[in-house]
């Protein structure tokens, strides 16, 4: 009797909206990180790397109830081993916060922190918007002054100068303080409460739980009324507008053009004072590219001492797609060279000229063998083209009986060379491509 075939196994697929970085566009990531991490040397800021499982109540308190992460968005379970509240990380911020509180790092003075890494939130799958994304941020915490909100504006303006990028505006304005705000909050409800048959469920539900939150609404039908409600602008008092004169004076005596957007709320609670975002239109509905400003109450409700803090957010698959529409940000080949192998044989002799190029900065790879012996040489030219190399590191017969490799350059003009196995180090620079711009 002949047994069935098993059957094969289902295929298994990534989480809609969560997606796999695939090369070469991981190696333009990781570009961008590297010119990340080049900007926040030069403004002092240290990296800090905070768990992507948070507290629930962590972003509950810190984001605010009524908003849209904490009441749509969030991934959020119960741990089944202690029925602890769990949320995975909608943003950073407030993660990054928890941490300083944690252990104690403002206990002699002020910090510059910035971290890289994945968020989550249950939304519809779009370009530049997906389930998990990736932000990049800094946090400037236990500094109160205009000057750093400034400092952190003029650190991704000069983030978006050495990428190259272009067709970036900044909007800016002032939230003021808790008391202005009540005010102004005072008059919104009774300006909307005017406009109730305009409305739509969700406004008229946030009206007096958090009405700026209408402010930052995207119902067509609404924007008439919306654009004539109260601005927070007229009800800052004289602190308030000063701290926000001077921001934009720095900013200007820097060479930043930055237009004032009354209507710019930001989507969490817990900013005060500067809030700012940077926008293109070339990227469709999703125009936002970087954004944040001041919360200097955050640390407090967190439970820390109350310290201030100003920072900001920046979505890496929108500068991603905004580098990939201007054309920037290419990337080189990662080989330098590529092994050719003509006997299975030579590999100890080719393995042991292989790390001294390592060794000496030099990335290689080697033909690998199959079930029967190594490929033709027809077919590892094809896969040394293919590579990306700029040279092909011939080990053939006559070669390795001379102790020598050919070296044979891939990628426009130039003369094959015979080397020596012997003394690497003396001739493995010229295979090393030009440092990546």
């Amino acid at each position: 009797m002949v047994e069935k075939a098993a059957a094969p196994a289902e295929k298994l697929v990534g989480i809609k909206g969560m997606n796999d970085i695939l090369p070469p566009d991981s190696a333009r990531w990781e570009l961008l990180e590297s010119h990340v991490r080049s900007v926040m040397r030069g403004y002092g800021f240290e990296n800090i790397r905070t768990p992507i499982v948070e507290p629930t109540p962590l972003f509950v308190r810190g984001l605010g109830e009524v908003t849209d992460v904490v009441e749509k968005e969030m991934y959020s379970f119960t741990d089944k081993l202690n029925g602890e509240a769990l949320t995975l990380r909608p943003e950073n911020t407030a993660g990054v916060v928890r941490a300083v509180v944690e252990h104690s790092l403002l206990y002699n003075g002020g910090r510059r922190l910035y971290y890289m890494g994945p968020m989550f939130r249950h939304e519809r799958p779009q370009r530049g918007r997906y389930r998990q994304f990736h932000q990049i941020g800094a946090e400037a915490l236990g500094f109160g002054g205009p000057e750093v909100d400034a400092e952190v504006i003029l650190m991704a303006s000069a983030l978006w100068k050495k990428l190259g990028l272009e067709g970036i505006e900044l909007q800016l304005n002032s939230l003021g303080q808790p008391a202005e705000r009540n005010q102004h909050r005072a008059a919104l409800i009774a300006y909307f409460e005017q406009h109730m048959d305009v409305l739509d469920e969700e406004a008229k539900r946030r009206l007096h739980l958090n009405p700026l939150r209408l402010l930052d609404s995207k119902n067509p039908a609404m924007q008439a009324i919306i654009e004539k409600a109260p601005q927070l602008l007229d009800y800052l008092g004289d602190a308030s507008r000063q701290h926000f004169e001077t921001v934009q004076s720095i900013l200007a005596a820097n060479g930043v053009t930055a237009t004032v957007n009354p209507r710019l709320v930001r989507g969490l609670d817990y900013y005060n004072l500067t809030v700012f975002e940077f926008v293109t239109t070339r990227l469709g509905s999703q125009g936002t590219v970087c954004a944040g400003g001041r919360y200097d109450y955050l640390i407090e409700q967190i439970g820390g001492k109350p310290a201030p803090a100003v920072g900001w957010a920046m979505g890496v698959e929108r500068v991603l797609e905004l580098l990939k529409e201007q054309e920037l940000l290419q990337v080189q080949p990662q080989l330098d060279a590529y092994a050719v192998v003509t006997n299975v044989q030579f590999f100890p002799q080719v393995s042991a000229c292989l790390q001294a190029l390592r060794a000496s900065g030099v990335s290689v790879q080697m033909q690998a063998s199959g079930p029967e012996g190594m490929p033709s040489l027809k077919s590892q030219f094809k896969r040394a083209d293919g590579s990306g190399a700029r040279f092909a590191l011939i080990f053939g017969d006559d070669e390795v009986a001379q102790g020598c490799v050919a070296l044979k350059p891939l990628r426009g003009d130039g003369e094959q060379l015979r080397l020596p196995l012997t003394g690497v180090a003396s001739w493995a620079a010229r295979l090393q491509s030009p440092p990546t711009v």
